[in-house]
């Protein structure tokens, strides 16, 4: 959507790869496929004033994404459709839009000071609700620069059906570092390579003009941001893992995410020394076993939303509800993937129960059915989800038909405030229009770096207002414990 009266379009121009590509084509997956439904992403960061004046950081930018795209070559190319149905990318440097937008009438405090998410940062990104099977003859990337009076807002829609969020905060984290003359020890080198089991010769049948979103885009929503501090965090894992939380002594029982397989030795040794403090503090609860799941930081906060916003939906007691997690698949596959493997590598895990159980059981058995189907996610589910779609080629029914769903995107753990382009580290980071729609929760690390989370929530008004006034659920959003 091109700037409205919020905001003054100064210029629009095409960048260009620095350097020609050599790539030529790439296959999309089967998880690139089923996203060419969905809208492009939207994702930017808002800044303080860069203290150089307005031309000089145009020009910065404009540079440093010519030499950014030379690194990612697939971000200036077009989706393409050969004889046979096959849709690739092909790497052919056609470019990529850059927007430099005004929007000098504002300050940043009018875009932070609400309790909602302001209306004006959908004003910040171009392709609004452009479906990403547009990419045939649309760029599959375009950054948007508003200048506010005391800050910027750099906002990228990027086509979803190219790359998924670990792609996307790899392109932005290196557009920043190359901004900021840092580009010669970059270590996170996108992989192009298109060998692994994602790959497919099952064909996607499409209607004539492509997809269609699966979501009416036009429904009524609040947006929030609700922020939960490390401490609250931790508290909350606690009590989901039957432990006493000792403020005194500041004990901390946090442990890293269950799902990264590269801890596990580390886990095992937090496990005995957990079980020594159980047995020493008196606590009645069972001791941490094999048998015994630990719940990660992360699944715990997902359950208390998954609770508190049943629960604001005010539905039957038999009604299915489920709760959609993302996964990243790159290291799930065996032989595992490269860790900044370009392309989208993400299956929806779905976790079922009815509004009964979840309001009925504890928090700690809404934690574990969400723990069981993501521990359960490894390559053999991985290669089932594949031969699942295969058997059925289809794209993505993003949505929330039935009043009854949650989608949890994203990550706490992507690198969104490493986003430093010289003049330093972002205030906020924000989404636009695209793919919003009642119960789609996005998870954000926090600004301070030290393990708080914040979730971009989306609901519809009424849910929202439940939510709001939840007890268990915002005790802990507001650390008031």
């Amino acid at each position: 959507m091109l700037p409205s009266a919020a905001t003054t379009l100064v210029s629009k121009s095409t960048i260009f790869p620095h350097q020609k590509s050599t790539l030529g084509y790439l296959k999309l997956s089967v998880s690139d496929l089923p996203m060419l439904s969905c809208h492009y992403i939207q994702k930017g960061c808002l800044f303080t004033q860069p203290s150089i004046p307005s031309h000089t950081l145009i020009q910065l930018l404009k540079s440093a994404l010519s030499h950014t795209l030379s690194l990612f070559p697939p971000l200036a190319g077009r989706l393409t459709t050969d004889s046979n149905g096959y849709i690739y990318i092909t790497c052919n440097d056609a470019g990529v839009d850059f927007l430099h937008v005004n929007a000098t009438s504002y300050k940043i405090c009018d875009l932070l000071s609400s309790l909602d998410i302001s209306p004006l940062f959908k004003e910040f990104f171009t392709f609004d609700r452009m479906v990403s099977y547009n990419g045939h003859s649309s760029p599959l990337l375009a950054v948007q620069v508003t200048e506010l009076s005391d800050g910027v807002f750099i906002g990228c829609a990027v086509n979803h059906a190219v790359t998924d969020g670990t792609s996307l905060w790899n392109f932005f984290n290196t557009f920043a570092q190359v901004c900021r003359g840092a580009s010669k020890g970059m270590n996170k080198v996108p992989d192009f390579t298109r060998e692994s089991v994602l790959i497919s010769n099952a064909v996607l049948r499409l209607p004539e003009g492509g997809p269609k979103v699966t979501f009416d885009a036009d429904a009524p929503l609040r947006e929030r941001i609700f922020s939960f501090s490390r401490e609250s965090i931790q508290k909350l894992k606690a009590r989901v893992n039957c432990r006493k939380w000792t403020e005194d002594n500041g004990v901390e029982l946090m442990m890293k995410n269950s799902n990264d397989y590269q801890q596990k030795e580390n886990n095992k040794a937090s496990t005995i020394f957990e079980n020594w403090f159980l047995r020493n503090a008196g606590n009645s609860k069972p001791l941490i076993t094999d048998e015994t799941v630990e719940i990660s930081s992360f699944q715990s906060l997902c359950a208390l939303l998954w609770r508190a916003v049943t629960r604001a939906r005010k539905l039957q007691a038999s009604k299915t509800t489920t709760f959609r997690m993302a996964v990243n698949c790159r290291h799930r596959i065996e032989p595992k993937m490269e860790s900044y493997y370009f392309g989208n590598a993400i299956q929806s895990v779905p976790t079922y129960a009815s509004a009964g159980e979840v309001l009925s059981k504890d928090l700690r058995w809404c934690a574990e059915q969400l723990n069981k189907n993501v521990r359960a996610h490894d390559n053999s589910m991985v290669r089932k989800f594949v031969e699942d779609w295969e058997k059925n080629p289809r794209v993505f029914p993003l949505g929330n038909p039935d009043g009854a769903s949650i989608t949890m995107g994203s990550s706490p753990r992507f690198p969104m405030y490493d986003n430093d382009f010289r003049w330093g580290r972002p205030l906020a980071v924000r989404s636009g229009r695209a793919n919003k729609f009642d119960g789609k929760i996005s998870a954000f690390p926090g600004r301070d770096g030290s393990g708080t989370v914040d979730l971009e929530v989306v609901l519809a008004p009424e849910t929202m207002a439940g939510l709001e006034s939840d007890p268990e659920f915002m005790v802990y959003a507001t650390s008031q414990l």
